[in-house]
C-alpha cells in the first residue's frame, strides 16, 4: 500500500516488511501489518509502502531474500525513507546485515514497541521499568551496533540509552541492568506494601488488548479522569481508583494493554504494574468487537494471563464499541457459506460467544449504550465476591 501524500518534515518517513509463512493467510498477514502501521503511526512514523515475502523460514542472514531485499533497497534509495520495521524480532547479526544492505535505520517489532512506551512512560517507576526493558533488548545487540546508533543520531527506536550510551561497553550495561533492578525492587516492596494497606475490599482489574477502551470505560465507571487517546499503549501507568456503586465499594484498576508478540523483556519489567492483575479478585476483559481480529485479540490476552499467573481469575467479558461495529449483509440469493464479515451484532451475540461459560455484555464505553446494564451486572458480580468474603455483612441488603 503505498502512502504517497506530502510528509511532515517532523515524521520520519518508514516502510514496513513481513513475511508471509505457509500457515499464515494473506488476509491475516495484512491485518499484522495494519498493527504494525499503527505502531509506527504511534510512535511518530508515516508509513511509505508495505513490503511482503512469501517464505517457509526466515533467510537467517537478511531476513527476506536476496530479490525482495533489493527491491526494498531501490525503493528506499528512490524516496529516501529513514526507517525500516519488521514485523518479526531480528536477531543481531541480521539487523547488521540488513543496515549495511539497506542505509537507513533498522527496527524490529520489539524495538519499535519499545520505543512506544519510552514515549509513553511519564512515572519515574514507569521509565525505570522501559529503561530496564531497553537495556535487556539492547545487551546482545551491541557488537557493531555503535557505528549504526551513531550515524542516526536519535529518533524512534534510538529514545532512551540507545543516545546516551553510545560509547559504553558490556560490563557497564550490565551494571545499569542491575541498578535498575535494585530500584524496581525497592520500588515493587513499596508498591506491595500500599497494596496490601487498602484493605479487603474487592479488587477489579481492567485488562484487554490495547486500544481497546480500557480507560474510557475507567473514566466511566469511577467518574475520573484517567487519561485516554485513540492510540496503541496510551496507558502505561496502574491507576487504581475506589468506585461505589450503590452502596458497594472496592477497587477498579486500569493497566497496561497487551498487544501480539509483546516483548518479554517488558513483561518481565512491568511484573509489578502486572500484580494488579495477578491480585484482583475479578477482571473484566474488555474487547474491541468493531476489530476484524477481536477474536485473536482474545487469544493473545487469555495466553498473556495465563503466562504472568492470571489464567484462573473470574472473567466479565466487556465487549466494547459496538456503536463502531460494522458488517456485510448477504444478499437473499447468495448461498455462500456466511463469514464473520456477514454476521450482524445479533447474529455474533448468539454465536460461540452465547455458548461460552463466561459472562459477558455489549457496550459502547464513547456513547453510553448499555452502560447501567453494565453497571448492574458489575454490582451483583462484585457483591457476590463481597459476601463470599463477609459472610455476615448485610449492609448489602
Amino acid at each position: 500500500m503505498d502512502r504517497n501524500n506530502t510528509i511532515p518534515a517532523e515524521q520520519e518517513k518508514a516502510v514496513l516488511i513481513a513475511l508471509i509463512r505457509d500457515r499464515d493467510q494473506e488476509r491475516q498477514a495484512e491485518e499484522y501489518l495494519d498493527e504494525l502501521e499503527f505502531l509506527a503511526e504511534t510512535a511518530g512514523a508515516r508509513t511509505l509502502k508495505r513490503f511482503t515475502q512469501k517464505l517457509d523460514k526466515a533467510n537467517p542472514r537478511t531476513f527476506i531474500g536476496q530479490g525482495k531485499l533489493e527491491e526494498i533497497v531501490a525503493y528506499i534509495r528512490e524516496h529516501e525513507v529513514d526507517t525500516a520495521i519488521f514485523d518479526d524480532e531480528l536477531t543481531p547479526s541480521q539487523m547488521r546485515n540488513l543496515e549495511k544492505e539497506m542505509e537507513c535505520k533498522i527496527l524490529d517489532r520489539t524495538n519499535l514497541i519499545l520505543d512506544i512506551f519510552a514515549q509513553r512512560a511519564r512515572t519515574a517507576y514507569a521509565k525505570t521499568q522501559v529503561e530496564l526493558a531497553q537495556y535487556e533488548y539492547l545487551l546482545p545487540r551491541l557488537a557493531g551496533m555503535w557505528t549504526h546508533l551513531e550515524r542516526q543520531r536519535g529518533g524512534i527506536g534510538m529514545r532512551g540509552p540507545g543516545e546516551r550510551e553510545i560509547e559504553t561497553d558490556r560490563r557497564i550495561i550490565r551494571d545499569r541492568i542491575s541498578r535498575l533492578k535494585e530500584q524496581l525492587k525497592k520500588i515493587d516492596r513499596q508498591m506491595a506494601s500500599q497494596r496490601s494497606n487498602r484493605g479487603s475490599l474487592v479488587r477489579v482489574a481492567l485488562v484487554g488488548y490495547t486500544n481497546v477502551g480500557k480507560s474510557t470505560l475507567m473514566n466511566l465507571v469511577s467518574k475520573s479522569d484517567v487519561f485516554a487517546e485513540n492510540k496503541l499503549f496510551a496507558t502505561l501507568d496502574t491507576t487504581v481508583r475506589k468506585v461505589v456503586l450503590d452502596n458497594l465499594p472496592f477497587l477498579l484498576s486500569d493497566t497496561v494493554g497487551f498487544i501480539r508478540k509483546l516483548p518479554h523483556q517488558l513483561v518481565e519489567s512491568f511484573k509489578s504494574t502486572l500484580d494488579e492483575v495477578r491480585e484482583a479478585d475479578l477482571l473484566l476483559h474488555v474487547v474491541d468487537i468493531s476489530h476484524p481480529n477481536f477474536e485473536e485479540q482474545i487469544d493473545v490476552v487469555k495466553q498473556t494471563l495465563a503466562e504472568i499467573g492470571a489464567g484462573d481469575k473470574p472473567v466479565f467479558l466487556v465487549f466494547n464499541k459496538i456503536d463502531a461495529y460494522t458488517y456485510v449483509k448477504k444478499e437473499a440469493d447468495d448461498l455462500t457459506p456466511a463469514t464473520e464479515e456477514n454476521m450482524s451484532l445479533e447474529d455474533l451475540k448468539s454465536s460461540w460467544i452465547a455458548k461460552a461459560n463466561t459472562p459477558c455484555i455489549f457496550i459502547s464505553a464513547r456513547e453510553k449504550i448499555n452502560i447501567e446494564k453494565f453497571r448492574k451486572d458489575l454490582y451483583g458480580m462484585v457483591s457476590e465476591i463481597h459476601c463470599g468474603r463477609y459472610p455476615f455483612n448485610n449492609f448489602l441488603y
